[in-house]
């Protein structure tokens, strides 16, 4: 009896490891079906903007306009005013997707000894907005008190699209979730990747050796050039 129970639970314990194998092997391929198509997006651009500083790639196709905007009179009193006039202006199908305020503050430089109680020098509040689209980005940038604002038009060709919606550069909220299911796809898939790996092979050590290379390479290339 002790036999067959000692081969009963040798069986039970293999069989539990082919259904956890079997398991993680099933869901492996769908996250990996889930992120194929941003998988080869990400990598195709991941290339570029990677190689982009070393070999001084530039985007192809991106053309840039600087112009200055006067503003009506009364001028839009808050960044949700001035994003929507200059939707309107501009003839864009939404609003701005990003916006961001700086307060006023004294400026460095405007320090002034031996004044008494001179007031400081004053930078005004910026505001700063995004609108359009990867492929159509403007950029606005308003000193508050002025009587115009500066715009940048950028039109992108293909190549600097796919790295815009690579970095999420003009990009809405749902794309940056989706994105993030990406990024949790591939933490998944490499912790299960290990995992099929060292239940499939029962020779390991030329594995391990490869892992180990792997872990060493990365740390030294991404420490060396940190100033520590």
């Amino acid at each position: 009896m002790s036999v067959a129970a000692a081969a009963a639970g040798k069986a039970g314990k293999v069989n539990r490891r082919l259904t956890f194998v079997r398991w993680v092997r099933k869901t492996h391929g769908w996250f990996g079906l889930w992120g194929a198509l941003l998988g080869l997006l990400f990598g195709f651009s991941g290339v570029w903007l990677n190689h982009r500083n070393t070999m001084k790639l530039t985007l192809p196709d991106q053309k840039q306009i600087n112009a200055q905007l006067e503003l009506p009179d009364p001028r839009p009193q808050t960044i949700e005013a001035m994003g929507a006039w200059l939707q309107q202006t501009l003839k864009l199908d939404r609003g701005p997707n990003n916006i961001r305020v700086e307060r006023a503050r004294p400026v460095p430089w405007g320090e002034r000894s031996g004044e008494g109680n001179a007031r400081p020098l004053q930078q005004p509040e910026r505001w700063l907005m995004n609108l359009g689209g990867p492929n159509h980005l403007v950029q606005a940038e308003y000193w508050v008190g002025n009587k115009s604002l500066s715009v940048r038009t950028t039109e992108n060709g293909l190549v600097a699209t796919l790295t815009n919606l690579h970095k999420g550069t003009a990009m809405p909220v749902p794309w940056i979730l989706l994105i993030d299911t990406l990024a949790g796809s591939m933490i998944f898939l490499s912790i299960s990747g290990v995992i099929l790996w060292w239940e499939t092979h029962r020779k390991r050590a030329v594995g391990i050796t490869i892992f180990a290379v792997s872990v060493a390479a990365t740390v030294a290339f991404a420490v060396s050039p940190l100033q520590l």
